[in-house]
């Protein structure tokens, strides 16, 4: 058991390390709309259930979700790729608003957004509809303005570093977000990120990119194996010992891009011409041709036939003499050399659905990870969570089994609900008992403390970022204003007006709440680490004791305007302002309710 604790702490301080951490993300954004109905009867018209419609909520997906992912663990993201300028874009926006991304996006007037809409019903997913593809590209402005953005993002992003080597994430998913002008400039530009990761659905496009990991699965690292096959080993097809692992290429039949792998129904996938139908034993030109399409949820493993392996929807067919105990996680291992090679990847982890995934880099032997199967519609985006923190965990220096096991963790513990996944930097020490409550640094702190809290912290190479307020009634924007501020450093102090100082500065009919309660809500939000009560009108003597790197208060003033200003950076800290949300105000909230007529307790109506 000791083993075992020591191991979760040294996995936390990995995680601990890439706080911050900037990366950029570029490619295919898109929106996860996901809509929850009810269903009770059959329509008179056809044999299909009547749904009515109960909630409706959206979610960053792809490159979005990767970015969204990336800040939720602690780094720094930014993303890059075309939105257009339709509801779903501003959708997507608010969702990268929300999760602190630096929203680096370029509008794409004319191009739609790319939507996955998924219409449920007692969480089963009877359908999806998929808007935005390949076919609406990018005209010749709109790359000129998305490598600007690229070159832009870069500096910004290095700007912050601090010195710490820039981290890039290409996530090209076909969606027609990264055309060969825009794979070209980050070839080109490859030494200016220390660590790249790259996750394609045609890793055959990004020959010379070199980058650190590839994530693909089992269909991308397949599709890649018979191209190359049918590139540069053509001659030798037919040619290969007993024993071996050949790959035989078909026509290109590019799947969705959501693709899973699998047998056809009846062990029927897509033959090689002329080899024999593994059951009815007649030539495949006469056989039923397999499905083309994604293979349906249960078909998630290869199937072992009479003529080898079949693999459904990619247009390839996996040939082996390896005997019945043949599954995707052996022929994965026995191919990552060949991977690495084609991709050029330091590091290539082919993930297997809920098989887990096989990793393997330069040295050492194979890791196998393992992950609990669930329904597919948990497992929307757990990808995205993998490859966020196997990058991560990469740019730190983590070592390969080190940087496997937290990016299998990250996917494992986001799919316990249907919706798209997010892994949270607290959720993933939390799994490693090394959450919050076990830190010994409690949320709600005494004034007299906090100096030598923050020495600790300061000791743990972590960043401070301060603000003060009243909080009275906590509404959206304090939300987004604090999270804002917690993505400008490492850990966030937020200082709270006491009762008194509240009523000195808003009146005798404040605060609304009483300082118990404003410091409960503030401490259970994710993004504040602590919480402190003082009843000065002015937080002066909290600053001269936490010392902030970056001291933060609302408004659309410039920091030369802010009080404190002076005091902040004579002890070498630096002030930001964040705007405040339209229409969302404390005092705007207490005006509607008190112009509310309440009825008492005899019918009688009053004001509130």
């Amino acid at each position: 058991m000791a083993g075992a604790a020591a191991e979760e702490r040294r996995l936390a301080t990995v995680v601990t390390s890439w706080q911050q951490r900037p990366v950029l993300v570029v490619g295919d954004a898109m929106l996860d709309e996901w809509r929850f109905a009810e269903s009770e009867r059959l329509c008179r018209e056809a044999p299909a259930p009547v749904l009515t419609l109960r909630r409706r909520i959206s979610a960053a997906g792809g490159a979005a979700n990767t970015a969204v992912n990336v800040a939720a663990l602690g780094g720094r993201a930014a993303l890059v790729a075309p939105v257009g300028a339709d509801v779903a874009g501003d959708e997507l926006h608010d969702c990268l608003d929300r999760a602190a991304v630096w929203d680096r996006t370029v509008s794409q007037p004319g191009r739609p957004t790319p939507v996955k809409r998924r219409m449920l019903a007692g969480n089963q997913i009877l359908l999806r509809e998929d808007s935005g593809g390949p076919e609406d590209g990018l005209d010749a402005d709109g790359v000129a303005r998305l490598l600007t953005a690229l070159h832009c993002a870069t500096e910004e992003l290095r700007a912050v570093a601090a010195g710490q080597p820039l981290t890039l994430v290409v996530c090209d998913y076909g969606l027609g977000a990264l055309p060969s002008a825009v794979r070209a400039w980050l070839v080109a530009n490859r030494d200016r990120y220390g660590t790249v990761a790259l996750d394609a659905h045609d890793l055959a496009d990004w020959r010379g990119l070199n980058p650190t990991v590839v994530t693909p699965s089992f269909a991308e690292a397949t599709r890649l194996l018979a191209r190359a096959a049918a590139g540069f080993a053509h001659a030798e097809r037919g040619a290969v010992p007993s024993g071996d692992v050949h790959l035989d290429h078909l026509a290109e039949a590019d799947g969705p891009s959501e693709l899973m792998v699998g047998a056809a129904p009846g062990g029927s996938g897509e033959r090689v011409p002329g080899s024999p139908h593994p059951t009815s034993g007649t030539p495949a030109a006469e056989a039923p041709s397999g499905p083309t399409g994604e293979p349906m949820p249960g078909e998630e493993r290869v199937a072992l036939t009479g003529d080898g392996l079949s693999v459904t929807g990619t247009g390839v067919t996996v040939s082996a003499a390896a005997g019945a105990g043949v599954d995707r996680a052996v022929l994965a291992e026995s191919r990552l050399p060949e991977l690495r090679a084609h991709t050029g990847a330091d590091v290539v982890a082919v993930t297997l659905d809920t098989e887990g995934a096989v990793v393997g880099g330069a040295e050492g032997e194979p890791r196998r990870s393992h992950s609990t199967p669930v329904p597919a519609s948990h497992a929307v985006g757990a990808g995205d969570a993998y490859l966020a923190a196997m990058t991560l965990a990469l740019a730190a220096d983590a070592g390969l089994p080190t940087a496997a096991q937290l990016a299998q963790l990250a996917a494992t513990i986001t799919v316990a609900d249907t919706g798209t996944c997010v892994c949270r930097r607290q959720d993933l020490l939390a799994a490693l008992g090394t959450g919050p409550e076990e830190g010994g640094h409690p949320a709600l702190v005494g004034a007299d403390e906090l100096a030598a809290l923050v020495d600790e912290h300061r000791q743990a190479g972590r960043s401070v970022v301060f603000t003060n307020g009243c909080f009275d009634v906590l509404h959206p924007g304090h939300v987004r204003y604090l999270t804002q501020a917690r993505a400008l450093g490492d850990l966030l102090i937020v200082a709270v007006n006491s009762d008194g100082s509240v009523r000195r500065l808003k009146g005798p009919d404040r605060p609304v709440n009483p300082v118990e309660d404003r410091i409960a809500l503030l401490a259970a939000l994710a993004c504040v680490d602590h919480v402190v009560v003082f009843e000065e009108d002015s937080p002066a003597r909290l600053i001269e004791a936490v010392r902030p790197d970056v001291y933060v208060k609302g408004g659309d003033y410039p920091p030369e305007m802010v009080p404190e200003a002076p005091l902040v950076r004579r002890l070498g800290g630096q002030v930001r302002t964040l705007g405040y949300v339209p229409d969302r105000s404390t005092s705007a909230i207490i005006d509607r309710i008190r112009a509310h007529p309440v009825t008492d307790t005899v019918g009688e109506s009053r004001p509130a």
